[in-house]
């Protein structure tokens, strides 16, 4: 096990009406607040009326900033900072997903920030301050809800960028799984995507611990379990709930402290986002297996082995590749059962720029730590997934 520091400060305020508490819990940092949130289904779900309720109710002036995209775009960061920086605002308040969640950081680092915010997902600046981010999650999918990080697309040069500060965990974050109960079909699939791939791409990796290992599979069985009934079952509280908590332990740095960030899919899956503006779960989707797919080799077999039985349960055998190759079969099929796209055509992507896609994912000479892919190897991957 690797010498690591860990630090988390979000408090966590977790189960059925606890955002009930969310008007006291702003309160602590200020009276006045900015409401950052989607395109509508928070008022929809009645959600919106809710908080808003509990604000007033503890005398708390709300300022709003509404239609957040599902990739958040840096014109919101923009206009979020700016409003910050006009009315003082003290706290911004993300009701939503992680892309709610995202914009909400860049806009509390914005606010203290007097250059383009872009800078920032661009890696030509460090934040030098945020406003007090707090949270109401209703998507269970990033984990952006008790990390520091966030992810903005820049449309006007086809980039998605991720970037993250210690300025930018959350002070608190309200998790209620019954605020999930209206999510979609489709989105709750794509939550279950992005779930499991946060953990892939920690369980994936050459520098590993017996304890990382264990507790990454135990998300990916939890994942596993229970997304299949929170889509059949869309009001199951204990689906829900473990959906949930599976998202935030994915992404909280809890897995992270010994293995090593395996990188691509999320990489190159923002790249199809940033061209072609899929959904996030929709890329990884259609990448994840593929790309375990083209690395599976002697070098690795164990470690797939080690996937199929102890993920995917798969019958114990003396040929270890070939219950490797179970294993990745069961990601594919997983996948088709809960209707996920496994090809661009899937999604509407028809005969893309496989050279330009390789070329946006690989900006060093290769991409990847668990398997190190060159342009060749990307390109493969994006071809074989059309």
């Amino acid at each position: 096990m690797k010498n690591f520091e860990f630090y988390n400060p979000t408090k966590v305020y977790f189960g059925k009406d606890e955002v009930n508490k969310v008007g006291k819990l702003v309160k602590e940092f200020g009276s006045k607040v900015l409401l950052v949130y989607g395109k509508g289904s928070i008022k929809k779900t009645g959600l919106y009326e809710r908080v808003i309720n509990l604000l007033e109710k503890e005398e708390i002036t709300v300022f709003e900033l509404g239609g957040i995209d599902p990739n958040p775009r840096i014109e919101s960061i923009r206009l979020g900072g700016e409003l910050c920086k006009k009315h003082q605002i003290d706290l911004v308040l993300a009701v939503g997903g992680g892309s709610v969640i995202d914009a909400a950081k860049g806009i509390a680092a914005a606010a203290k920030y007097e250059k383009d915010p872009w800078d920032f997902y661009a890696h030509k600046a460090e934040a030098t301050g945020a406003l007090a981010i707090a949270t109401v999650l209703t998507l269970s999918a990033t984990g952006s809800e008790m990390n520091p990080f966030s992810v903005v697309t820049n449309f006007e040069t086809q980039e998605k960028n991720g970037w993250g500060s210690n300025y930018a965990y959350p002070k608190f974050s309200i998790l209620d799984p019954t605020l999930t109960y209206s999510v979609s079909y489709h989105q709750t699939g794509c939550g279950i995507v992005d779930i499991l791939t946060h953990v892939y791409e920690f369980y994936f990796s050459k520098k590993e611990s017996y304890l990382n290992n264990r507790l990454c599979e135990a998300i990916m069985k939890t994942v596993i379990h229970y997304g299949p009934i929170a889509l059949s079952e869309p009001n199951n509280y204990e689906a829900r709930a473990n959906l949930m908590f599976s998202s935030t332990l994915a992404l909280n740095g809890i897995i992270s402290f010994s293995n090593v960030w395996e990188g691509f899919n999320h990489t190159t899956e923002h790249v199809l986002s940033a061209v072609y503006d899929i959904a996030h779960g929709d890329g990884l989707s259609i990448l994840g297996p593929t790309w375990m797919k083209h690395i599976l080799s002697e070098d690795n077999v164990e470690k797939f082995y080690e996937f199929a039985v102890n993920v995917w349960g798969i019958e114990d055998d003396e040929d270890h590749a070939y219950v490797a190759s179970q294993g990745i079969s069961a990601v594919f099929s997983f996948y088709r059962s809960i209707k996920m796209p496994l090809r661009l055509k899937d999604v509407g992507i028809i005969n893309p720029n496989f050279d330009l896609l390789a070329e946006k994912a690989v900006t060093n000479k290769t991409i990847g730590e668990f398997v190190k892919l060159t342009k060749e190897d990307v390109k493969d991957i994006l071809m074989f997934s059309a």
